[in-house]
C-alpha cells in the first residue's frame, strides 16, 4: 500500500530546506537528475550540474534558474566515461568550491551497442560504477570536511539481471547488453554498502535506490519491439518527476542521517537481491575497482 501511495501521488513532498548546501549531480540535464535538480534548488541549494553535453546542461539550467528562482545553479563539464575528464572535474571542484554536502551519482547509461571507454572499460560499467567509483573517491576529503553530508547512488532493479564476473569485467568473452547493465547497476549497490562501512563515524552516510521504471531517454538504445511495449506500459512507469523523488528523498529525509548503507524504492527502505548483499563480493569488485583505475583506497 505505502508504495501504491507513494506511486499513485507521485511526489514525496518535504518542506526541508537546504540554504547553504552544495549538491552536486551528474548528468542533471536531462530526465530525473533534471528534475533531482530542479527539486533542490527550489530548497534553496548551491547546485553544481555536472554534464557531458554542455549545450543541453546550459538550456536545462536557464529552466531551472527560471523555475526556482535560485541564482546559484551552475553547469560544469563531467564525462564520466573517460577518467581523464572525471579528475580534470574533481580538481576544478577541489580548487573552486569549500564545501560538498550532497553528491548524487545520478548519471547513466542503459543497454547500449557494446563500446568501450576511454580506458578500455566495457562503457556500461565504465561510466555506471568506475566513473563514480572515481568521482567519489576524489571529492572524498572534501565531503567529509562538509559532514553531516550524503552520497547518493541511483542504482536500479535492473541489478537483478546480472552478477559480477570478476573473470570477465569488460564483458570481452560475451557481451549481453541487458546482463552488463544489470552488473552495472549492481555494482552500485555493492560499493554502497562498501562506502558506507569505510565511512562509519565521519559523519558522511550513502545510499542507493531504484527510481522505478521511468519514461526516460535511457530507453533510447533498446529495439523497436522493446520500445513499443516501454509505450504500452507506459501508463505504469513513471514520469521523471516521479522518478527523481527516491533521490531527493535520499537526499534530504532528516530521518536517513542514522541510517547509510541501505537500498530505498518509493521512498523507502527496499529489498535488494541476496547478491545485492554480498559483502564478500563487495569487497572483491572494491578491489578490482581500484585496480582498474590505478588507485589505492582504503
Amino acid at each position: 500500500m505505502h508504495s501504491l501511495r507513494n506511486f499513485i501521488c507521485g511526489q514525496w513532498s518535504s518542506s526541508v530546506r537546504l540554504d547553504g548546501k552544495t549538491v552536486i549531480i551528474t548528468g542533471a540535464n536531462t530526465g530525473i537528475g533534471k528534475e533531482t535538480a530542479r527539486d533542490l534548488a527550489k530548497r534553496g541549494a548551491r547546485i553544481i550540474m555536472a554534464c557531458r553535453d554542455l549545450e543541453k546542461a546550459e538550456m536545462a539550467r536557464r529552466e531551472i534558474l527560471e523555475d526556482s528562482g535560485n541564482q546559484n545553479v551552475v553547469v560544469s563539464k563531467l564525462d564520466l566515461s573517460d577518467t581523464k575528464s572525471v579528475r580534470e572535474f574533481a580538481d576544478f571542484i577541489n580548487r573552486e568550491e569549500r564545501q560538498v554536502n550532497i553528491l548524487i551519482n545520478n548519471a547513466g547509461i542503459m543497454m547500449c551497442p557494446y563500446s568501450k571507454t576511454a580506458d578500455g572499460f566495457e562503457m556500461q560499467f565504465g561510466v555506471n560504477h568506475l566513473g563514480h567509483f572515481l568521482l567519489t573517491y576524489l571529492l572524498l576529503d572534501l565531503i567529509k570536511k562538509s559532514a553531516p553530508a550524503r552520497i547518493v547512488n541511483v542504482a536500479s532493479v535492473a541489478h537483478t539481471w546480472g552478477d559480477i564476473r570478476l573473470d570477465d569485467i569488460n564483458s570481452e568473452k560475451s557481451y549481453h547488453p541487458r546482463r552488463a547493465y544489470g552488473q552495472s547497476k549492481l555494482a552500485n549497490i555493492l560499493w554502497t554498502r562498501s562506502l558506507a562501512r569505510r565511512l562509519q563515524g565521519t559523519g558522511v552516510t550513502v545510499y542507493s535506490l531504484h527510481p522505478g521504471v521511468v519514461q526516460s531517454e535511457l530507453w533510447r538504445n533498446l529495439s523497436r519491439p522493446i520500445q513499443v511495449a516501454v509505450k504500452v506500459f507506459s501508463p505504469f512507469t513513471k514520469t521523471s518527476v516521479q522518478g527523481a523523488q527516491t533521490s531527493i528523498y535520499c537526499a534530504v529525509e532528516p530521518q536517513l542521517e542514522k541510517e547509510s548503507g541501505g537500498y530505498y524504492s518509493d521512498c523507502a527502505p527496499a529489498r535488494c537481491s541476496q547478491a545485492a548483499r554480498d559483502d564478500d563480493m563487495a569487497q572483491k569488485l572494491w578491489e578490482l575497482s581500484c585496480k582498474m583505475l590505478g588507485i589505492t583506497w582504503d
